[in-house]
C-alpha cells in the first residue's frame, strides 16, 4: 500500500499584496490575498469540532453559576491573609515623601500678596541722638556720675520672715479640666424622612421593576409610574412658562398704557397753556407779602439735634428689643415644632407594622436644613433598551450618590453645599519709616 505523504512545497493560495489593478480576468482568479478568509474558516471548523459555533449558542450554554465555590481556594486565601496581610492594607500603609497637591488656588509668579519685604536696618551710620551725646561727653559733660555711699544694712544678715510667705509657698492645686458637654441631640435617635415614619434601611432591597431582567408585570407597572411622574413634571414646567409669559405681557401692556397716559397729560397741559396765554388782566395779580421765618439760633439747633438723636436711640433700642424677643420666640417655636414632629414620627412608628420598612420614594418633608434634598436618579431602562444577554448588559447607577442620599434620607446628616474655596480676610502689612527721620548738625 503506498504511503500517503503531505503535499510538498507551499500549499497556500497564490497571493500578491501589492496588486496594481484587478481589471483583467486573470487578476480575478489568482494573486488574491485570501489568508484572512482561510484563517476564519479554520477557526470556524475548530469551533464546530469542539462542540458548535460560540456565536450561535445561548448564554446558558456558555456560562454557569457557581453557588458553592472552591473550598480549597478559600482556605488558601485565609492562610495568605494571616501570613502576608491584605494588599489593600499594604497600599494604604505606603506614604509618599512628596506632599499632596493642594486644591486651593495658588497665585502666579507675577502676582504678589501685597506684603512689603522686610528691610534690614542700616548700622553704618550714627543717629542724631547718639551724635549729640558723644559731643557732650567730648566737652566734659557727663550725664551721670558714680557717688560712693556707705551701706546702711548688713548684706550677710538673715532676711526677716514674712508671715504671708507660708501661704505664698504653698503648693498650687491643679485646676481640674472640664470636659465640654455634649449637646442633648446626641442622645436622640435620628428621625427618618419617610412618609410613614419608619426607619429606612441602610441598604434598601430593590423591587422587581429595578431588575435587569424583570418580570413583565413589575416592569410595566414601574414604567407607567415613572411616565406619569415625567408627564406631571412637564405639565408643571409648561404652566410656569405660560404664567411667566402672561406676566410679561401684562407688564408690557401696563407700561404702554402708562406711556399713553403721560402723552395725553402732556398734550392737555400744552393745550391749556396755549389757550389761556395772554388773557389774564393786570388786576388779577395780587401781591401777597409773606412773613419771613425767623432764623434759629445755634442753641436751638443743638437742642433739636439732641432731641432727634435721643428719639433715634430710643427707636433703635425698642426695635432691638422687639428683634431679640422675636428671635427667642422663633427658637422656642422651632423647638416645639421639632418635638411635635418627633412625637408624631414615633407615634407612626409605634402604630405601624413592626415588619414594615420605610420607603424613600415618598418623603415626609422635601427639605431638611438650609439646602434642598438631592433628587433620586432615574434608573429605568426603556423597552427598546432591554437586553436578553448578560454580555450586552450596561450597568446603571452610582453607589456613592445612592449612599450619600440614603444618609440624608435616614436623618443622619443635613444636606450641604460644596464650598471649594473659603474666602479669607485680606490683610495688609506696612512698615513705618520713622527711623529714617534724623538730621545731622
Amino acid at each position: 500500500m503506498p504511503v500517503l505523504k503531505p503535499p510538498s512545497g507551499n500549499t497556500n493560495a497564490p497571493q500578491q499584496y501589492k496588486q496594481p489593478s484587478r481589471k483583467g480576468k486573470k487578476a480575478w482568479r489568482k494573486n488574491v490575498d485570501v489568508s484572512e478568509i482561510q484563517q476564519g474558516l479554520e477557526e470556524l471548523n475548530d469551533q464546530i469540532i469542539k462542540g458548535g459555533v460560540i456565536a450561535e449558542k445561548d448564554s446558558s450554554d456558555l456560562f454557569t453559576i457557581d453557588v458553592v465555590g472552591d473550598v480549597a481556594l478559600k482556605e488558601q486565601i485565609a492562610k495568605q491573609r494571616t501570613k502576608k496581610g491584605l494588599k489593600a492594607d499594604e497600599i494604604i500603609a505606603q506614604r509618599s515623601a512628596v506632599p499632596a497637591v493642594p486644591i486651593r488656588k495658588r497665585a502666579g509668579d507675577k502676582t504678589t500678596d501685597g506684603i512689603l519685604p522686610v528691610k534690614r536696618q542700616r548700622t553704618d551710620y550714627v543717629t542724631h541722638k547718639e551724635l549729640a551725646r558723644i559731643k557732650r561727653v567730648a566737652d566734659g559733660q557727663h550725664e551721670s556720675t558714680v557717688t560712693v555711699v556707705d551701706a546702711d544694712y548688713d548684706i550677710w544678715a538673715e532676711p526677716e520672715k514674712d508671715p504671708n510667705a507660708a501661704a505664698k509657698d504653698a503648693p498650687l492645686v491643679p485646676v481640674e479640666k472640664q470636659n465640654p458637654k455634649k449637646p442633648k441631640t446626641m442622645e436622640l435617635q435620628p428621625v427618618s424622612l419617610s412618609a410613614n415614619g419608619k426607619p429606612i434601611p441602610a441598604v434598601p432591597k430593590p423591587k422587581g421593576g429595578h431588575s435587569y431582567n424583570p418580570a413583565f408585570t413589575d416592569y410595566q407597572q414601574r414604567l407607567i409610574e415613572e411616565s406619569e411622574k415625567a408627564v406631571e413634571a412637564e405639565r408643571k414646567r409648561l404652566e410656569a412658562l405660560e404664567a411667566e409669559r402672561i406676566k410679561l405681557e401684562a407688564a408690557a401692556r401696563s407700561a404702554a398704557e402708562a406711556e399713553a397716559a403721560e402723552a395725553r397729560a402732556d398734550l392737555s397741559e400744552w393745550e391749556e397753556d396755549s389757550a389761556w396765554e395772554g388773557f389774564e388782566s393786570a388786576g388779577e395779580e395780587v401781591s401777597v407779602k409773606a412773613k419771613r421765618p425767623r432764623r434759629k439760633t445755634q442753641a436751638e439747633r443743638n437742642r433739636i439735634k439732641r432731641r432727634k438723636e435721643e428719639e433715634r436711640k430710643a427707636k433703635h433700642e425698642a426695635a432691638m428689643k422687639r428683634k431679640h424677643a422675636q428671635a427667642e420666640r422663633i427658637k422656642q417655636i422651632a423647638l416645639e415644632v421639632a418635638e411635635k414632629e418627633r412625637a408624631l414620627a414615633l407615634e407612626k412608628v409605634e402604630m405601624s407594622d413592626a415588619s414594615e420598612e420605610g420607603d424613600d420614594t415618598v418623603l415626609r418633608r422635601r427639605q431638611l436644613g438650609k439646602f434642598k434634598l438631592p433628587e433620586k436618579d432615574l434608573e429605568l431602562v426603556l423597552p427598546d433598551e432591554l437586553q436578553d444577554s448578560l454580555r450586552r448588559l450596561k450597568p446603571e447607577g452610582n453607589l456613592l450618590k445612592d449612599r450619600y442620599r440614603n444618609i440624608l434620607v435616614r436623618g443622619k446628616m443635613e444636606s450641604r453645599r460644596k464650598i471649594p474655596f473659603r474666602r479669607q480676610a485680606k490683610t495688609k502689612i506696612t512698615e513705618k519709616w520713622t527711623y529714617k527721620d534724623f538730621t545731622l548738625d
